[in-house]
């Protein structure tokens, strides 16, 4: 098989027509702020999940601050429903020190918010299996300052929210109370876990609609809630804290603003392009991810030299990313761009940085995947020729 042309990418921005011409109607409009077309792409994503909570914002990161934000300093008594068994407990709300345990593997914007609300890290192992958070390792480092979980679907593959659930429950009988369990979905919008979309299972969830997503809005995010107190506060709180649902006459001076806020919110031509690609995400994009994913299970399952994660029948990974365990990581990367095929391990693991060093933790889990794993290219631009000179090049060795 010939060599491609142009290195097959790794990434690339999805960008249909219909986002293009509505996106282009809105700034012909004279109105590119926050307004009606925010609103309706959050009613779009509120008919995606079957959820009534849905606030935008400017980014992914900007929902995660927000969401560490509003958990400070608020205490409650709190109802959970868990596998239809209800718990109540006091909510002691997150303070300064609080622990927030979380992945090192991931992009620092999962993390980089904690440390921006006073919160401490408490670094949790890898599984080597899914490249999501190690359970195992979690329930371990469970203690009576650990107020929130922060969980990422590596890739798209959802980390088993049913054991997480089983976790909190045993936190609650040591502690008294369960720790907020916040998701950080920026790969797997689309993906499911036991036949619900991830971001439908009770918990806090972050999207990302960056550039490089399934779903681009040019860049943006959004918090998924189930809670209408938290909702209503969100909205207030990404925008200054002004109350813009409110009719009157002079919002900007009339309205008495209880609690400050920051400028997180999403724009109408970040919203235009939301609206514009949604319908061929899950159309297209999203299963052409799957159907590549497939494909290379199908055909890199035997390969000397290659490991694949894990694939379990009670979830389905929307696949944003394809990652695999390789023996000679830099020979295999060497390989791959000879033969103009784009791979990287994407994110760095955000524990070797020197803001961080506080917080050092022994990960031997993590230790050893990042000198494995490796990402190839799996999106809605890899064509059937280029996943078959993929898997050529591979099965060629390196």
């Amino acid at each position: 098989m010939n060599l491609p042309k142009l290195p097959v990418p790794l990434f690339k921005v999805y960008m249909s027509k219909d986002a293009i011409d509505f996106s282009t109607k809105v700034l012909g409009s004279g109105f590119i702020g926050q307004g009606p077309v925010v609103e309706n792409f959050e009613s779009k994503l509120k008919s995606f999940f079957n959820n009534k909570s849905v606030v935008t914002t400017n980014s992914a990161t900007s929902a995660e601050h927000l969401v560490f934000h509003m958990l400070k300093n608020v205490q409650k008594n709190k109802q959970v429903i868990i596998k239809d068994k209800s718990y109540s407990f006091d909510w002691p709300g997150l303070v300064e020190q609080d622990h927030v345990l979380t992945t090192a593997l991931t992009c620092t914007a999962t993390n980089w918010p904690i440390l921006a609300n006073n919160l401490r890290l408490r670094w949790v192992d890898a599984d080597p299996s899914t490249c999501n958070i190690d359970l195992d390792d979690l329930e371990k480092k469970i203690n009576e300052r650990s107020k929130v979980i922060m969980v990422v679907h590596w890739g798209g593959y959802p980390v088993d929210i049913e054991r997480l659930e089983q976790i909190r429950i045993n936190c609650f009988e040591k502690y008294g109370f369960m720790p907020e369990i916040i998701e950080d979905c920026a790969h797997a919008f689309g993906s499911e876990y036991k036949g619900k979309k991830i971001g439908t299972h009770g918990n806090i969830c972050t999207f990302s609609f960056q550039a490089i997503k399934h779903l681009t809005s040019g860049d943006g995010g959004c918090i998924v809630l189930n809670d209408a107190i938290l909702e209503k506060r969100a909205k207030l709180l990404r925008w200054f804290g002004i109350n813009r649902d409110e009719n009157r006459k002079d919002f900007r001076c009339e309205e008495n603003i209880e609690e400050f806020g920051f400028k997180m919110h999403m724009n109408d031509i970040n919203a235009a392009i939301g609206i514009g690609n949604l319908p061929h995400v899950q159309s297209y994009v999203i299963p052409k991810h799957k159907e590549n994913a497939n494909y290379y299970d199908e055909n890199l399952s035997t390969v000397s030299g290659v490991s694949l994660l894990e694939r379990k029948s009670d979830r389905v990974s929307s696949s944003w990313l394809y990652t695999m365990k390789v023996e000679n990581q830099s020979n295999f990367m060497k390989k791959m761009q000879a033969a103009n095929i784009s791979v990287s391990r994407v994110h760095e693991r955000n524990d070797i940085h020197n803001c961080v060093s506080e917080y050092k933790e022994v990960l031997p889990n993590l230790d050893k995947l990042v000198g494995e794993m490796i990402c190839i290219p799996v999106g809605w631009w890899v064509s059937k020729e280029d996943r078959e000179y993929i898997v050529e090049q591979i099965k060629l060795g390196w």
